[in-house]
């Protein structure tokens, strides 16, 4: 008999009156079943954080430090457990998995050294002008409030953990919300907090269905919104609600640029090899993932040659296998979207290289060439092993074409011109540029975020921290500077 995972309100473990069958996308089986909030469930949570949410702004830093110190160590205790969780419910190969739980082992220790050190206090004397003799202003930072944090599938435990770490780490009260169809690892991380010493109310993890997300949405309670997916789903949310403070970390198409002086066989051999691991890792299904390779004419030949054999050797099948590089996408709805928009990309008269087929919900890792600019897979994310190749005349129309998108995420050139590097850093619209690489490295403590439909606000412990929390100012009055 499957056992039903208990979700979190308020801190204390809960059951409701229905539940939701979570399915390994790779081969149908029931992995588990969440349980299921109800209405009043979810109106406990959401009042419980807000009662507390003053009394959780006044909690020492040591102790919140040490909360998260501990969700830290315990994730170190059960990673291959964990691992294993994630790659059930997600389908990702399980390197992968054990690769997430590790960020998010990061994130938490990260974040339980920031909440040591923040909010210090910056003061800053007012007399430099006659006015303020005397005077000096104390600036510190204050929770703008409880925060509804909704997560995506794609990495179920780390961008849960982003999502939660960094208001335990400024004292602000949080509502998890994950993903329909990766609940389980978000609920593992209730199970850890409730571990923990925090405060009841200043943490619940909370399988919502989506059909019920606008009335929490609209909650005046939660004045903060942190959601990470389409673009699509997150400007309904901030459309929905303008006088909220949001940070949406939505799409991209990430582009991978080989510029002409990276040309010897190493180097090219290095960025297919890159290009290939980041265009079918997690399936392809994350934002940074490389979708799109954007090559000079004096390289593209012999790149193009050698990404599509580095492709042909990505390992596809068995995401419990630790020798498979590429699973199953997250459903075979999603494998079907993908297999229709390369599709229409061959109608239209892209060339199809490698790869191109689907088997249930996995679709092999697949690389285009000529594709048209006006098909869906030129202008919208495929979240999905798929890649395309361009061929440019030089570095302005290499990145031109970066540019050319709806999007801005992050983006990788492949370079060894350091000049080159800072005026791709001065021309790319986006919010990262990796030199000598793929677009997709992200360490969990730098700013991530992006432009344009990307999104807006930046991810990255202390860049999260400062976007839940406010400038308050003191002005003290007649000192003796």
């Amino acid at each position: 008999m499957t056992s039903i995972h208990a979700f979190w309100v308020a801190g204390r473990q809960a059951t409701g009156e229905t539940t939701l069958d979570v399915t390994s996308p790779w081969d149908g089986r029931l992995v588990g079943k969440a349980a299921v909030p109800t209405d009043a469930q979810v109106e406990e949570a959401v009042a419980a954080a807000y009662a507390v949410r003053e009394e959780f702004a006044a909690t020492p830093a040591h102790v919140r430090a040490a909360a998260l110190a501990h969700v830290s160590q315990r994730l170190v205790e059960r990673t291959e457990e964990i691992a294993q969780l994630i790659s059930a419910e997600n389908g990702k190969p399980v390197k992968w998995a054990r690769g997430e739980v590790g960020r998010a082992i990061s994130v938490f220790r990260f974040a339980a050294e920031e909440a040591r050190r923040f909010n210090g206090g910056e003061a800053q004397r007012l007399d430099t002008d006659q006015g303020g003799q005397g005077r000096l202003a104390l600036t510190r930072r204050f929770p703008k409030g409880v925060v509804l944090g909704i997560a995506p599938f794609n990495f179920p435990l780390n961008l849960c953990a982003h999502k939660v770490a960094p208001a335990i780490a400024v004292g602000t009260p949080i509502i998890l919300k994950p993903a329909p169809a990766t609940p389980l690892s978000g609920l593992i991380l209730g199970e850890l907090l409730a571990e923990t010493d925090l405060p009841a109310g200043s943490w619940s993890v909370l399988p919502v269905a989506n059909d019920k997300m606008p009335a929490l949405v609209q909650d005046e309670r939660l004045p903060v919104i942190s959601f990470t997916g389409s673009d699509k789903v997150g400007y309904q949310i901030m459309d929905s609600v303008p006088r909220k403070h949001c940070t949406l970390e939505l799409g991209g198409n990430g582009a991978a640029v080989v510029l002409g002086d990276f040309s010897s066989d190493q180097d090219l051999d290095w960025a297919a090899s890159r290009i290939a691991t980041f265009s079918n890792y997690q399936g392809g299904q994350s934002c940074i993932s490389v979708q799109r390779v954007i090559a000079d004419a004096s390289v593209y030949d012999r790149l193009v040659a050698k990404v599509v054999q580095a492709v042909e050797g990505q390992v596809t099948g068995d995401p419990s296998d630790p020798k498979t590089d590429v699973g199953p996408l997250v459903s075979e709805d999603a494998a079907k979207r993908v297999e229709s928009w390369v599709d229409e990309a061959v109608r239209a008269g892209a060339t199809l290289l490698t790869g191109g087929k689907r088997d249930g919900a996995t679709y092999a890792p697949t690389v285009l060439a000529d594709v048209p600019g006006d098909v869906t897979l030129a202008r919208e994310e495929v979240f999905g092993p798929v890649l395309t190749v361009t061929k440019v005349d030089g570095e302005q129309a290499a990145f031109d074409t970066v540019n050319n998108s709806k999007y801005g995420l992050q983006a990788g050139v492949f370079t060894h011109d350091l000049q080159a590097a800072f005026r791709a850093h001065r021309a790319l619209e986006v919010g990262g540029v990796v030199i000598g690489d793929a677009p997709s490295y992200r360490a969990d403590q730098m700013p991530y975020g992006g432009v344009k439909q990307s999104g807006v606000g930046r991810e990255g412990v202390r860049y999260a921290m400062d976007d839940y929390t406010y400038e308050r100012v003191m002005v003290l009055t007649g000192l003796a500077l």
